[in-house]
């Protein structure tokens, strides 16, 4: 039997300077492997993503989500007691994530030419907006920023309005990125001793995942059109109303489905061999004139009918869930995806993480509290009782 408490990154420590998403969605990965991970937070006010909402038991639900699993310090590391602190942290540590803004890090002393003197075996993980060279790389960034710059708001939204994807997919690109970038650094040292720095900017992240309308438009000379549900190199392949108001979305991907679609869905075998329709180009050339026949199709269905037949057919389709829906999904449910994570607040559930690693079972440790290990770490870092009542008093800690 495999040993299911086995933990991929145990002993490996994680210090975060981190705030917001990108860096915490980072760590939260490394910590839910195993990694101990010491999240250093501002005294007072903590990462300020602790104040974006009150949703989850008094806690933002942004906080609660990407800092399961974390040990929190408070530490003001712009006074000379709180860097030294800090150092001596560093020198102890494995990997140093952070996502200050522009030139914060080198301006406390902690740049990449100072850890690698200070610690030669430190994996250093910078996120920045624009990258650390240009003459970008001073300005702030911002998720929704990123999604303007890169032209994802352009190719998001309905005919008449770009919209902002729903979710911060910039910072959690990003994070992702650094992630992969992190384990990476870890085995190049494991297997040759160097500890190689790892640099993620948010806007070549995202810049990543634009690259095939970048590619459409840059040799069609047009870039792919906004249509809210719908997709823009492919039809049918979109969200339709039903008799009952419900919407169903579904595809269209080879000859042998439309066939099938057009007999049995449309109840019109002829569409399948008419010139407007025949090819798939064809049928994004006369999107319009299609969409009546398949708007028609769905006015004479409820929605559950619409789903019934099209999985009859072996069509992929999916109704147009709200996130009360997705919390209740079946997928979840029948999956055991679910799992308790203890809070300041109270409990609360949460869906295990998407890698699933044989023999092992993820962390997911609890919430911490704002400062909730400071004294212990301090002491562990060899520091006495009126020494850490001095911090305290000084307001570094």
């Amino acid at each position: 039997m495999p040993d299911t408490t086995a933990r991929p990154l145990e002993g490996v420590l994680v210090v975060g300077l981190e705030q917001a998403v990108a860096a915490p969605f980072a760590t939260r990965q490394l910590a839910d492997l195993g990694a101990r991970v010491i999240k250093i937070e501002r005294p007072g006010a903590g990462d300020f993503a602790r104040g974006y909402d009150r949703a989850v038991h008094g806690l933002s639900s942004y906080f609660v989500w990407l800092n399961r699993g974390k040990e929190s310090v408070t530490l003001d590391v712009k006074a000379p007691e709180g860097r030294e602190v800090l150092g001596d942290l560093l020198a102890r540590a494995d990997v140093f994530v952070h996502n200050l803004g522009p030139g914060a890090v080198d301006r406390l002393g902690f740049g990449v030419d100072a850890l690698a003197e200070l610690n030669p075996r430190l994996v250093g993980c910078a996120i920045n907006g624009y990258g650390s060279s240009g003459s970008w790389s001073r300005r702030k960034a911002y998720d929704l920023l990123m999604q303007c710059q890169t032209g994802l708001v352009s190719i998001t939204g309905s005919p008449q309005a770009g919209a902002r994807v729903g979710i911060s997919v910039a910072d959690i690109a990003a994070g992702m990125y650094a992630f992969s970038g992190v384990l990476a650094a870890l085995l190049s040292r494991a297997t040759t001793g160097v500890a190689r720095p790892v640099e993620v900017s948010l806007f070549d992240a995202l810049a990543e995942w634009m690259s095939q309308p970048a590619y459409y438009t840059e040799f069609t000379g047009a870039q792919p059109p906004r249509l809210g549900t719908h997709h823009a190199t492919i039809a049918p392949y979109g969200a339709y109303a039903a008799a009952d108001g419900g919407e169903v979305l579904f595809s269209i991907q080879n000859d042998v489905e439309w066939r099938a679609f057009c007999a049995e869905f449309l109840e019109n075998a002829a569409l399948a061999d008419d010139p407007r329709f025949r090819t798939g180009t064809d049928r994004v050339a006369h999107r319009g004139e299609l969409d009546e026949h398949v708007a028609a199709a769905f006015a004479r269905r409820t929605g559950a009918e619409a789903v019934e037949l099209l999985d009859r057919l072996r069509i992929a389709n999916a109704p147009l869930n709200q996130v009360a829906d997705f919390l209740d999904h079946p997928v979840l449910r029948e999956r055991d995806r679910w799992r308790e994570v203890r809070a300041p607040g109270g409990p609360f559930r949460a869906l295990l993480p998407p890698i699933g690693l044989a023999g092992t079972v993820p962390v997911m440790g609890d919430v911490p509290d704002l400062g909730q290990h400071t004294d212990a770490l301090l002491a562990e870092l060899g520091l006495g009782v009126d020494a850490i009542a001095r911090l305290h008093d000084a307001g570094v800690v």
